[in-house]
């Protein structure tokens, strides 16, 4: 473990996000100009709780991967001096966010700075799996020769499960490759209606789609909501995109699906576990690309995500409210473990 004092030593903020050794530079600066003492672990998360508890000690801050902040972490005598946790990305179904709202913690994230990235993978993904362009350059690779034939995607109909601002970014890639677009969502979105698509119910999208992209936010309500049933009821040809959480998906239905041909095709870049496990049902999966959660792994999206999780904890450190907050009651919340100007 490293830690690093840049100056007069204010807050101890422990980072755990992997891509700060690549795209972090942003991040560092913020932390320097504000005389942060950074705490770099000796591998960067997810970790294991049991890691995790055992490095927070004395940590009023992190910037973190998906690590498992359980109500046993947060509660924790380890934990006292813990007041924010800020997140690298979107994604924190990994803390237990009203147990962080009890111990007076705030949770800060990054939404809207990753949409474009993610929307052009997932639809990088679309194309690979529709024109199986990833099949014929392991071929070439091994010295073969032999033509892939694949689907056109115009005038076919895209499914996109979640039509939040990710979701709305991929319609606006859809479009222009003509296709018809179907969307599922609880909240119908009136910005997703503008954009022209059709919300239908989720039984008419998984029938209707020729390709299905899943872009949802994780909630326990659609916690698995893709298993045997739902792979069951999707077209034989249908392909299959998930870049947004692996807890969605039963992953050994979707193996069974592609293995047995009930779909034709998936591209996952999120998974229930990670890193993937060498034993795992995908791993023997037909019909598969499998991605390391890399959908949002673009320089300069990095960048600003960098820059953005850091100001959220200096801003927090100084007496200021972060700009993008979880769960912001808890600002007003007598257990609030910061204090803020008034």
């Amino acid at each position: 473990m490293t830690t690093l004092n840049f100056g007069a030593m204010s807050w101890k903020v422990l980072v755990t996000a992997r891509a700060y050794d690549i795209v972090g530079e942003p991040a560092r600066n913020v932390f320097e100009s504000n005389g942060c003492q950074v705490v770099i672990p000796d591998r960067f998360g997810p970790m294991p709780e049991e890691t995790l508890n055992g490095m927070i000690g004395g940590i009023d801050a992190v910037l973190c991967s998906p690590d498992p902040y359980t109500r046993a972490v947060l509660h924790s005598e380890a934990a006292a001096h813990l007041k924010i946790i800020s997140r690298w990305g979107v994604g924190y179904d990994s803390i237990d966010v009203p147990a962080a709202t009890e111990a007076g913690i705030v949770i800060a994230y990054t939404p809207g700075l990753l949409d474009e990235a993610v929307a052009d993978y997932a639809f990088a993904l679309l194309l690979t799996l529709a024109r199986q362009t990833a099949r014929v350059h392991a071929d070439m690779m091994q010295g073969q020769w032999s033509v892939a034939w694949g689907f056109d995607l115009a005038e076919k109909t895209l499914g996109i499960i979640g039509c939040g601002r990710i979701g709305q970014a991929v319609v606006r890639r859809a479009k222009g490759f003509g296709l018809r677009i179907l969307c599922y969502d609880v909240y119908e979105d009136p910005a997703a209606k503008a954009l022209g698509v059709e919300f239908v119910s989720f039984e008419t999208l998984l029938r209707e789609s020729h390709f299905v992209s899943l872009h949802a936010a994780l909630t326990p309500e659609n916690h698995g909501m893709m298993d045997e049933g739902v792979f069951q009821q999707m077209r034989p040809d249908a392909l299959f995109v998930n870049t947004a959480r692996g807890a969605h998906v039963d992953e050994p239905a979707l193996a069974r699906a592609l293995n047995e041909g009930w779909i034709g095709g998936a591209a996952v870049d999120a998974f229930v576990e990670e890193p993937l496990a060498t034993e795992h049902p995908f791993r023997t999966a037909k019909n598969l690309i499998l991605s390391p959660h890399q959908a949002s792994s673009t320089y300069e999206t990095g960048r600003r995500i960098a820059g953005t999780a850091a100001q959220a904890i200096v801003d927090l450190m100084h007496g200021k409210s972060p700009e993008r907050v979880v769960n912001r009651e808890v600002l007003d919340s007598p257990t609030l473990r910061a204090q803020l100007n008034s």
